[in-house]
């Protein structure tokens, strides 16, 4: 039996969280729900999930995880990508997707249930007109999503 435990995570203990343990992101501008997973009482981990980065899924259905971050603790990213989507789901979302580096196995999104999409872009946000100073890993991009929801509205069911 697992010693982790989903918690309540308000916006500014996620962000300082990801600024401490985040491998290459910074902390995020705005969120539409952060949640945090403890072991012993003390947070190991967190889960930042906004409106999708690209503009083509910003559907109003569809939300973004942003961020996750976790002190290492076993266990811990599953059970983050499992509980964003339950939450997701529990506020009406139809699709959650996330983005990880190609050199990143996805282990985690795999326990928990997610479907590896493909790949999904990565570059430079930059442009000949509009330059800009790139603060991210601008290498590939893999594209998971949650798997779908069921379909428990019996006025669909004959």
């Amino acid at each position: 039996m697992s010693d982790l435990t989903i918690v309540p995570m308000d916006f500014a203990e996620a962000n300082a969280f990801v600024a401490k343990h985040h491998r290459h992101h910074k902390p995020m501008p705005g969120c539409k729900f952060s949640i945090g997973v403890a072991k012993g009482g003390e947070v190991v981990g967190v889960a930042m999930v906004g409106r999708p980065v690209a503009r083509m899924l910003d559907d109003g259905w569809t939300l973004e995880v942003n961020r996750v971050a976790t002190d290492g603790s076993r266990n811990a990213c599953s059970m983050l990508y499992g509980a964003a989507w339950r939450t997701a789901k529990a506020m009406g979302y139809r699709k959650l997707v996330t983005y990880i580096l190609d050199t990143e196995p996805g282990t985690s999104l795999t326990a928990a249930g997610w479907k590896c999409i493909g790949q999904a872009g990565g570059g430079s946000w930059g442009r000949a007109d509009r330059p800009r100073v790139d603060k991210h890993p601008t290498q590939g991009k893999i594209r998971w999503e949650a798997p779908p929801p069921e379909i428990d509205d019996l006025s669909l069911q004959k």
